[in-house]
């Protein structure tokens, strides 16, 4: 998902000298849509792109990728959780089953439900890596670390968003731009590439009118529980 992204798109020595006291962060529905382009040396480029929909709410963060039309309801969920007719084993592809990470007494959480098989799978700390997440709370909450957008200057790029602000910096010819809105706690656009255009990273964050009533990561009691080493071959 977006971990393995958001965390190369700002080097951690520009955070170094600036701590700031972020605004208290508001209950937040948004869209997320990533696009990624690269040159290869062999002069092919490739692009990708794809959308999630996330939940932010005190201790609690919800993420879903959204699946193209042409799949059925279950069809994501199916390959979660699919069986082998030679093996009887289930594969886990965190890819298509949501997300839900959890901060409980400064622990951060990471756990994937899926309503289909009504089954939570818990990821241990040692298998963050296999699922792409960087076990930080700062980034599934906010995106991007508040401390860490704060260390980055003012850009003279004017925002047409209020209450939103560019940030900037560029180094070594790679560069790094942020659309930080400050009331909200929430990144809008963020941006990283460089100037020999060998590649592009844009996500593009919308914030919903209205928030979800909903709370999918409730009402589990009917949910069988499984470990993550349970899926490994």
């Amino acid at each position: 998902m977006k971990a393995t992204l958001i965390a190369i798109v700002f080097a951690a020595g520009f955070a170094s000298a600036v701590h700031a006291t972020p605004a208290a962060p508001v209950d937040l529905d948004l869209g997320i849509r990533y696009y990624n382009r690269v040159l290869t040396p062999e002069g092919v480029t490739r692009e990708s792109r794809y959308e999630e929909k996330m939940l932010r709410r005190p201790g609690h963060v919800w993420v879903e990728r959204v699946l193209p039309a042409a799949h059925d309801e279950h069809s994501g969920n199916k390959k979660v959780a699919l069986k082998s007719t030679q093996h009887e084993h289930k594969h886990f592809n965190p890819v298509v089953i949501p997300r839900h990470v959890m901060l409980e007494k400064n622990i951060v959480k990471v756990e994937y439900i899926d309503a289909h098989d009504k089954v939570v799978v818990a990821i241990p700390k040692a298998e963050y890596e296999n699922v792409n997440f960087d076990g930080s709370w700062e980034n599934s909450f906010y995106l991007l670390d508040p401390k860490l957008v704060a260390a980055i200057p003012l850009s003279k790029q004017v925002s047409n968003v209020a209450g939103a602000r560019w940030r900037e910096v560029e180094k070594n010819g790679v560069f790094q731009r942020v659309l930080w809105d400050e009331q909200k706690q929430i990144p809008l656009i963020i941006e990283s590439g460089d100037r020999a255009n060998t590649f592009y990273r844009r996500v593009d964050v919308k914030l919903q009118p209205t928030l979800s009533q909903a709370q999918p990561w409730a009402n589990l009691k009917n949910y069988a529980q499984r470990e993550y080493s349970d899926y490994l071959d």
